[in-house]
């Protein structure tokens, strides 16, 4: 999966997303990022890093297995494969947004 493809799953997923308002940052090392700022209608989602209230840090197949359901979070987070900064209610209610 690319970036790209990654971008316009969050894209649908956040178009669900009404009352987040937040911003966020999907964060996948040398493969790019993600950020994501909720707080505007419609929600800005661009490839440009900027300050977040919870940033998400994994592998890009980590993060696909996060929202096909192959990859439990809880787990993911307590391995090390995901890192998170920030908000970590923001995070939990990531988690069931995300998810399939």
């Amino acid at each position: 999966m690319s970036l790209d493809d990654i971008t316009k799953n969050i894209q649908q997923k956040m178009a669900m997303a009404a009352g987040l308002q937040a911003k966020v940052k999907f964060d996948f090392g040398d493969d790019g990022l993600v950020f994501v700022d909720t707080t505007q209608n419609p929600p800005l989602i661009s490839h440009d890093d900027g300050d977040a209230d919870t940033v998400l840090a994994c592998s890009i197949d980590t993060f696909q297995k996060l929202m096909n359901g192959t990859q439990d979070p809880n787990i993911a987070f307590m391995t090390g494969k995901l890192k998170i900064k920030g908000n970590m209610g923001l995070a939990m209610k990531l988690n069931s947004i995300l998810e399939d």
